[in-house]
């Protein structure tokens, strides 16, 4: 061994290892694939990515799935076959331009906007009641002609009008530290949910009725009802649903066909139940291809509406109906963090009551076509066909939007980000030390050809 001038063997230096756990993440793959995910989950823009990209992904895939479903029950009443998606094409794009101008607005326009929506709801849900101005449409008066072939429904804006005009109330008595009363926290947010829960339930449709009560459960857990209130409310809910059940045939043979595998005879055959579980079994992983489902013939009641989710599993399969249950995961997700994450109470109740309006209403849809909960005769957010539904749906989408940019992280991350318009890509600040870029490359290089070969 080589020994230096002083005689003692030279010291040899060690190099720094790394910590074990930084050692572990970078030698696992999957350890560090799971660290790079977490890392884009914590994102500040996430929520926003999340909820822009899901909403349009599951309208898309909506449009797709209506033109599919609808082509027979058009054919079927004498229209052309494309005549459904038209009218949900048109809806999209009004949608569209709603879900951008809320997702634009400040939250001060958002809160003034929540007593004209709410006095608007109000209005037409009693025009629906009128003779000559309100239709009925499957058994339920909750429609109004526009005209031609154009009716609206009145409810489903009344949902947007109580998560906004709740929202508002919430947080301007939470600003004046009144919500710990309960007769503040009850009164009046409870007597307006319920009138409009009445003007609901005059037309028959229990089906809105019960999203209105899960947005009205929503809000008051957000604003941290005791139990003990929350359980009354609960209560006086559940026995007037179980009452205006009993009273209704309907209802009752529609509770009766939970689970059911098989026609029966009698009120409730259990036919449309039957058949989207027979839809749902015949498309096995893969789906039958787009287009192909057998039980869109006749067999299934409202295939492009109501039981749209077992036209997609049986043209789709189960990896169709797995991608749309994980996009309505994703959107809400990004709507409990944008409530979780915020510092305006506005906010918080808003995005939590259109969370729990969109995620309700999946949930209540879904489980019907598996069989799981009794047909309640809502449509599939965003995803089936139906104008009256969806506009108000998107503009709740632009406001989960709006609410996601306004978050102090996500304005900082998007204030970094450098127009991709509007100047050249070449421009550089004072200081920056890198020349612009020459833009006539192929021409650059062209000549410096020429001249290189001219001897």
């Amino acid at each position: 061994m080589p020994s230096s001038r002083t005689g003692r063997p030279p010291v040899q230096q060690r190099t720094p290892r790394r910590p074990a756990a930084a050692r572990t993440v970078r030698d696992n793959p999957v350890r560090r694939l799971y660290a790079n995910a977490r890392r884009a989950w914590d994102r500040p823009l996430t929520a926003y990515y999340l909820i822009a990209g899901g909403s349009v992904l599951i309208t898309v895939l909506g449009l797709v799935m209506v033109y599919s479903a609808s082509q027979i029950t058009a054919l079927q009443l004498s229209l052309p076959g494309s005549y459904f998606f038209r009218k949900q094409f048109l809806a999209a794009c009004i949608g569209g331009v709603m879900a951008l101008a809320a997702s634009r607005m400040p939250v001060k326009l958002h809160r003034a906007l929540a007593y004209p929506i709410l006095a608007g709801a109000v209005f037409m849900m009693a025009l629906v009641q009128l003779p000559g101005i309100g239709m009925s449409v499957n058994g339920n008066r909750n429609w109004i002609s526009l005209g031609g072939s154009f009716q609206i429904q009145p409810s489903e804006f009344g949902k947007l009008a109580l998560v906004l005009w709740g929202a508002d109330l919430l947080a301007r008595k939470q600003d004046k530290a009144m919500l710990s009363q309960w007769k503040h926290m009850l009164v009046p947010l409870v007597p307006v949910a319920f009138m409009l829960l009445g003007l609901i339930m005059l037309g028959g449709d229990m089906g809105t009725a019960i999203i209105l009560t899960a947005i009205l459960f929503g809000l008051l857990w957000l604003a941290g009802a005791p139990t003990r209130l929350f359980a009354g409310v609960l209560s006086i809910a559940a026995v007037i649903g179980v009452i205006l059940i009993k009273t209704s045939p309907n209802r009752m043979a529609r509770l009766a066909c939970i689970g059911a595998t098989e026609p029966k005879t009698g009120v409730a055959d259990c036919w449309q139940a039957v058949h989207g579980i027979y839809a749902l079994a015949s498309g096995g992983i893969f789906g039958s291809g787009l287009g192909a489902s057998v039980e869109k013939w006749g067999q299934l009641p409202e295939a492009h509406t109501d039981f749209i989710f077992a036209v997609t599993g049986e043209e789709l399969g189960l990896a169709g109906t797995l991608s749309v249950l994980a996009l309505f995961a994703a959107l809400g997700y990004a709507g409990i963090r944008v409530a979780g994450r915020t510092e305006d109470p506005f906010v918080r109740y808003a995005a939590g009551g259109v969370t729990t309006w969109i995620t309700a209403q999946a949930v209540i849809n879904i489980g019907a076509v598996l069989g799981l909960l009794p047909i309640a005769g809502v449509p599939l957010p965003l995803f089936s066909y139906g104008g009256s539904a969806l506009l108000p749906t998107m503009f709740a989408i632009g406001l989960l939007i709006a609410f996601a940019r306004d978050d102090p992280a996500a304005r900082a991350a998007l204030a970094m980000r450098q127009p991709r318009f509007g100047r050249k890509r070449g421009a550089r600040g004072p200081g920056s030390g890198r020349s612009p870029r020459r833009w006539n490359t192929m021409r650059r290089r062209a000549s410096a050809a020429r001249s290189s070969g001219e001897r």
